[in-house]
């Protein structure tokens, strides 16, 4: 009973110690300044190299705005886990853990990890690969593996890619095998009209070439004189007329929506017959009779 009283009168004088509260007291507001120092230090940090690549877009030595958005998005990825990683190992050392072993357990850990885990050290090294070579970049209009969509974010591990309807695809950088970008080059605008049989070609072409032409002076996306290629097929019951208009990258769809419009609007005006599907009126039975 007496070793009983004994145990609880020493934790109960542990406990009541001020020396240990206060301790624990001062270990815990560092702490707290540590984590709030290292909050205002990426906010920091993210603010300051947003402000250094903005500046950039004007300097005399002029870069891709495309990758200078890729590398800004990317140096804020970094900094930011460095600057969680220096948090970590400030808390810890604050806690009373001996960093020394702690980072050569990390050492071997990732030594072990780097040997086990080929698919990270894959998708990393592909994603310097894209960045180095510049495939792709924030904002471009690509076609990855299956997937469609603007680039949102390229890392060294990841790629998120959005799609026309808003979902986000998250690509291992490892599993790119094939890329199609449709905002390095200009694209081109291709639309086929279909007209009747009976309607004067000549005519037609002439009226397409010039509603192309008002569409161009309109839509500044248009980078040369539209074509009229001519007569592209025949159809059962419609002739099809093929235009074409060179265009800012990936600015083909809006220009080809406006084209067909506009040529809709002027053959309704000019009275240019569209081909459409006409019921075969069958005859009755006395007529068969």
């Amino acid at each position: 009973m007496n070793e009983e009283l004994k145990q609880v009168d020493k934790i109960t004088d542990f406990l009541l110690n001020p020396d240990l509260w206060v301790k624990i007291g001062s270990v815990c507001i560092k702490i707290l300044l540590i984590i709030v120092v290292s909050r205002v230090l990426v906010t920091l940090s993210r603010a300051a190299i947003n402000r250094i690549f903005r500046n950039r877009e004007g300097g005399k030595l002029q870069i891709d705005q495309r990758r200078l958005e890729t590398l800004r998005v990317l140096v804020n990825n970094v900094s930011r886990w460095v600057l969680f990683f220096l948090t970590v190992l400030l808390v810890l050392d604050q806690l009373g853990f001996d960093l020394r072993p702690v980072l050569v357990s990390a050492g071997v850990l990732g030594l072990a990890i780097g040997f086990g885990a080929q698919s990270l050290v894959r998708d990393v090294i592909t994603g310097f690969f894209i960045i180095f070579e510049d495939q792709f970049a924030v904002g471009d209009a690509v076609t990855i593996n299956a997937f469609s969509g603007t680039v949102m974010e390229i890392g060294l591990r990841i790629t998120k890619l959005k799609s026309a309807t808003g979902e986000v695809h998250i690509i291992p950088n490892g599993t790119i095998t094939q890329v199609t970008n449709f905002s390095l080059q200009n694209t081109v605008a291709l639309v086929d009209v279909a007209v009747a049989y009976e309607e004067n070609l000549d005519r037609v072409q002439e009226i397409i070439a010039e509603v192309a032409k008002k569409v161009k002076e309109e839509n500044e996306n248009i980078v040369s004189d539209p074509q009229v290629l001519g007569v592209q097929s025949l159809g059962p019951a419609e002739v099809v007329i093929r235009v074409t208009a060179e265009c800012k990258p990936n600015t083909h769809y809006g220009v080809a929506r406006q084209l067909r419009a506009s040529i809709k609007s002027e053959f309704t005006a000019r009275g240019i017959e569209v081909p459409y599907p006409r019921m075969i009126a069958m005859p009755n039975a006395k007529e068969r009779a």
